[in-house]
């Protein structure tokens, strides 16, 4: 069964949601030099914070949460003291950067802070039920999973679907130790890219149950997924087709009815090459496919909120008809030649289904269809 959406906020380092198009669509990147961790340490220089005064703040990330919370819920209508609201918080790396901090001063950080239960219902403590998962960077996906279940078994009358994540210096290192130099900025499906980036933000979207009301902004067919466990890291193209797969056969709908693909484009060496082989098997196996667009070259790769930030940039393409190019793209790679990358000016197009694409560390991956309301 089918579920809308009614409410979507997002926080990244373009700002908020409308910022953030607004910015894409102007081919605008939000990268800048690395802050509160030492580069030299990690070999990481550069990074797409949100910008703040002052020095680094304990639980930034529950902060970008609870303002996406508190925005989403407003816009949806939705009144969690008359109805039935569970909340599913996507995330990677939850509040570690309070325990890295920790390490270094003394700090009193109780364990229920490192999740996100308590910063959500600080903002509606009559949320029943606020549950963390981490799924790496597909957790926002399966989060959306979680809740389109919860919907249809009618288990809530809403949920907020959320991701967030800000950069820890664990991370940080990770990234580090792939390259003897890393990017200056994200390239998806470039040619000439050179790595991934952490980017920070949050996102938080409402869903309810089709038909329970007539104002929606999208939507949600299903979201396919898969967890192959194929490498700590390198993506599978046999999985990530599997989660594919799955969306179309939940949603009853066909590869070529799709108009527009939200790639998941990490700018890395065996990402880009796999899934713009993947987009042309599936999606674009008898013509020129839909439209492609990618975002992590403007907002870095936000990590558990990635999924959902990228789902609020479709639903601004569905009401706009404005499809933003990729930032960083300037020559795509060879295994994309020909696909149909929107490239340094927006695109106008006529769009109804929409693919969005999230793939995670351990080949936990989710595949999420949206449709325009008719």
């Amino acid at each position: 069964m089918s579920a809308l959406i009614t409410g979507s906020a997002i926080q990244t380092c373009l700002g908020n949601g409308e910022a953030t198009f607004s910015a894409l669509l102007q081919g605008i990147s939000g990268v800048g030099d690395l802050r509160y961790v030492d580069p030299v340490k990690v070999n990481v220089a550069h990074g797409y914070h949100i910008a703040e005064d002052g020095q680094e703040a304990l639980f930034r990330a529950s902060r970008w949460l609870a303002a996406c919370v508190r925005d989403a819920l407003a816009q949806s209508g939705v009144d969690p003291e008359q109805q039935r609201v569970i909340a599913i918080v996507g995330t990677w790396l939850r509040e570690l950067r309070a325990v890295e901090r920790s390490a270094l001063e003394p700090l009193d950080i109780p364990a229920e802070r490192l999740h996100f239960a308590y910063a959500v219902q600080q903002i509606s403590p009559h949320i029943a039920e606020v549950v963390t998962i981490s799924n790496a960077c597909s957790a926002g996906g399966h989060a959306m999973a979680l809740a389109q279940d919860l919907i249809e078994l009618g288990e809530a009358d809403a949920v907020v679907v959320a991701g967030t994540d800000a950069m820890t210096e664990s991370m940080l290192a990770m990234i580090g130790r792939f390259a003897d130099a890393t990017a200056d900025q994200v390239r998806p499906f470039d040619a000439n890219r050179t790595g991934v980036l952490l980017g920070e933000g949050a996102a938080a979207l409402i869903i309810v149950p089709e038909g329970s009301t007539e104002r929606a902004l999208a939507r949600v067919l299903s979201t396919g997924l898969s967890c192959d466990a194929f490498h700590e890291t390198v993506p599978d193209i046999d999985g990530i087709r599997r989660a594919m797969q799955d969306a179309f056969s939940r949603a009853a709908r066909t590869p070529a009815q799709v108009d527009l693909v939200i790639a998941h484009g990490t700018g890395t060496v065996l990402n880009d090459p796999m899934e713009a082989k993947l987009i042309r098997q599936v999606l674009a196996s008898n013509g020129a496919g839909p439209l492609i667009t990618a975002i992590k070259g403007a907002v870095g790769h936000t990590s558990g909120g990635a999924a959902l930030v990228a789902l609020d940039v479709a639903l601004r393409c569905l009401d706009t008809g404005l499809v933003p190019p990729v930032v960083g793209l300037r020559e795509p790679l060879e295994e994309g030649q020909g696909l149909r990358f929107v490239i340094g000016e927006p695109a106008e197009a006529s769009l109804k289904l929409l693919h969005i694409n999230a793939f995670g560390f351990g080949g936990v991956n989710a595949v999420t269809l949206i449709e325009r309301v008719v």
